[in-house]
């Protein structure tokens, strides 16, 4: 696989214009920036909406990390069971109900950006938005591809085992292993219509974009 170099706000522009081509009339888009939290997917996403906000495109920034699960789910076999952490940590059906949904096809647009606050494990009681009709959802954080959600473009950002295991936090290290395991049974590099190396988060590298979003 050929990578090229390439700076995030590049990135975000190239990935900006390619949304622009495929937007569909009327009809809002979805994107996904997949990575550990080390990747820092929120940077890319940030960048994203930024360029998508000065070609004019409304824009609405979801983080995983606002649908976590109560501690008590999270929690219920260990505080560091990677089992849990692969597929009880995230509230997938409340992400399908409550960002998905409203931007499907005669859907409301009316997104809550999120749900539940980690740190006082409380319901954060945000505000819904409302994003028009032709405006762009960006999805990021960490094990969001493997689920069948609805994105028109997915990309995921990649770290070797060594530069992962260096960037992330002593507390979370554990969560080593789900990722392990993530990469081998969902591929998410595979399934992912870009796929970004931020082994150096200065200087990443990216396989370009080919085609349609769709």
């Amino acid at each position: 696989m050929q990578l090229e170099a390439i700076t995030w706000q590049r990135m975000a522009e190239r990935l900006a214009g390619h949304l622009e081509k495929g937007a569909g009339e009327g009809a809002w888009r979805r994107v996904c920036v997949d990575g550990a939290p080390a990747a820092r997917t929120g940077v890319l996403a940030e960048e994203l909406a930024g360029a998508l906000r000065l070609r004019g495109s409304a824009v609405q920034v979801v983080a995983a990390e606002g649908f976590l699960r109560p501690a008590s789910l999270r929690f219920e076999f260990g505080r560091e069971d990677v089992d849990s952490y692969l597929g009880g940590w995230y509230d997938t059906a409340a992400l399908w109900r409550e960002v998905f949904g409203p931007t499907d096809p005669g859907g409301t647009g009316r997104v809550l950006p999120d749900l539940w606050d980690p740190v006082t494990d409380r319901a954060t009681r945000s505000p819904y938005v409302e994003l028009p009709p032709g405006g762009v959802l960006i999805v990021h954080g960490p094990l969001l591809l493997g689920h069948w959600f609805p994105f028109d473009l997915s990309v995921h950002i990649s770290l070797s085992p060594g530069a992962l295991a260096r960037r992330t936090e002593e507390s979370a290290r554990w969560t080593l292993p789900a990722f392990a395991r993530y990469e081998a049974e969902t591929g998410p590099a595979a399934l992912a219509d870009v796929l970004v190396r931020a082994d150096d988060p200065r200087h990443p590298a990216w396989t370009g974009l080919t085609g349609p979003t769709g």
